[in-house]
């Protein structure tokens, strides 16, 4: 209401969010895990004096600058770039109630990206002691970020008891802050691992001595890794408030995604171990493919399952899903969701000026008397507003396809109190006579019941 919307067709704007913020998730965590690996193995190069080693660091450190910095960095930027536009509120709520921690980020991603530079290009030209001192500054800064950004989100799905006491600390210590630093702390040594692996067994001037030392030095440190998402992820699920928990347990989907998250681990558990730990030559290109793939899928369905469950709040118990905080719902219902907005006021006021009374406020009444086609035009301004942010009319959780059959009478039922049909969806915040108006725009885009079945009509 505080913001203009954005219509993404067909996937919608979160799904967008979540399709880049996934991608970066890849990288990101490979950042503070990689470095933490390039520190550690650049200190043991040097101390047994292993120059074909070192030589492979510096190949690696290559591709890790390439990957993390450059395209990190774009990636991060498209992040910022969509939840600006998406979740434009929830972003302000954020920078608010966070920016010291966003300074504090800022901060060290400078310090990350010097001492990376220094670290990469001064490779051969650092005595061995600043050489490595420059790496552990490069990895305890970029974990340290992870573990700022990490508050963040964690606090996006369970606030604890900010709105009773909303102070950073109670903000940044929030109940999920533990569970998902130990998680992505983990994902980030595994998915470390698993990068070079990949890079080790494609790159062909690898040497197979050099190759065979990496799978057995990072074995320890993947299954440490692996150990670390699944306590991590244990007490995340433990940790999540009420409403996601039942979310989480309605969805069938997503009780599979738990089930597959759960086995994809496994999985990788189970390889590294007769892996790389056991058998060093296992580590082939085709090995190394398959576990990588298995690595991203359950970092990413992870984060899914993250974002999936982050109902009817885009910040729990602050903002709702649709970009309204959750405290203004009870006025709203009473003055009225298009009054409540700039721009919704604005855009009824140039429209339908017919519907503006002597005080220059929207008249719900008048609204109910214009034109059938005046009404689903408004209606269609209402779902923009109100819905648009988790619904599509065509394509990904489409509102077409959901309403499929559906009389008006149900349509109307729903729209009044959509969070009793689905507890996950966050209540109706207008009037009703804006629930009249919705409706109408709702009957034209459902879907007819599917021929062929009984629809109990007397058609």
């Amino acid at each position: 209401m505080h913001y203009p919307w954005w219509y993404v067709p067909f996937l919608t704007s979160p799904m967008l969010i979540a399709a880049i913020a996934t991608i970066h998730i890849f990288v990101a965590m490979y950042a503070v895990g990689g470095g933490m690996f390039l520190a550690v193995e650049a200190q043991y190069a040097h101390r047994t004096q292993n120059r074909l080693y070192l030589a492979y660091l510096h190949d690696h450190g290559w591709f890790f600058i390439l990957l993390t910095v450059v395209f990190g960095a774009i990636t991060g930027v498209g992040i910022w770039w969509t939840i600006g536009l998406a979740s434009p509120l929830a972003t302000e709520a954020l920078i608010h109630i966070f920016v010291f921690a966003w300074a504090m980020e800022y901060v060290f991603f400078v310090v990350e990206i010097a001492s990376a530079f220094l670290f990469f290009y001064f490779w051969d030209r650092l005595p061995p002691k600043t050489h490595v001192i420059f790496g552990y500054i490069y990895a305890v800064s970029a974990w340290i970020s992870l573990v700022l950004i990490t508050s963040i989100t964690a606090f996006m799905l369970n606030s604890g008891n900010w709105t009773e006491a909303p102070s950073f600390w109670v903000g940044f210590f929030n109940p999920e802050f533990i569970p998902q630093t130990i998680a992505r702390t983990g994902g980030s040594i595994l998915l470390a691992s698993l990068y070079v692996y990949l890079h080790a067994a494609l790159r062909k001037q690898t040497e197979p001595e050099v190759r065979t030392l990496i799978a057995r030095r990072s074995a320890r440190p993947a299954l440490l890794g692996a150990v670390l998402v699944t306590i991590g992820g244990i007490w995340w699920f433990l940790a999540l408030p009420a409403s996601a928990q039942a979310a989480l347990a309605a969805a069938p989907s997503l009780n599979i995604l738990m089930l597959l998250i759960l086995a994809v681990t496994g999985i990788i558990f189970a390889m590294l171990f007769l892996g790389p730990y056991r058998n060093p030559g296992w580590v082939t290109p085709g090995f190394a493919i398959l576990l990588f793939v298995f690595g991203l899928a359950a970092i990413g369905i992870g984060e899914f399952l993250r974002e999936a469950i982050r109902k009817p709040y885009i910040i729990y118990s602050v903002v709702m899903s649709n970009q309204i905080y959750a405290d203004e719902i009870p006025q709203l219902r009473k003055t009225g969701y298009l009054e409540g907005g700039t721009w919704t006021s604005a855009y009824v006021a140039e429209h339908f000026p017919q519907a503006i009374d002597a005080q220059g406020t929207i008249d719900e009444t008048a609204l109910l008397a214009l034109s059938p086609e005046e009404r689903v035009e408004v209606g269609e301004l209402l779902f923009l507003y109100h819905c648009n942010d988790c619904h599509s009319v065509e394509g990904y959780a489409a509102v077409s396809e959901s309403t499929r059959g559906w009389s008006r009478e149900m349509i109307l039922a729903v729209v009044k109190e959509p969070h009793r049909a689905r507890f996950f969806m966050p209540p109706f915040a207008g009037t009703a006579e804006e629930a009249e108006l919705l409706t109408d725009y709702l009957v034209t885009i459902a879907r007819p019941f599917p021929a062929g079945l009984v629809n109990g009509s007397s058609d």
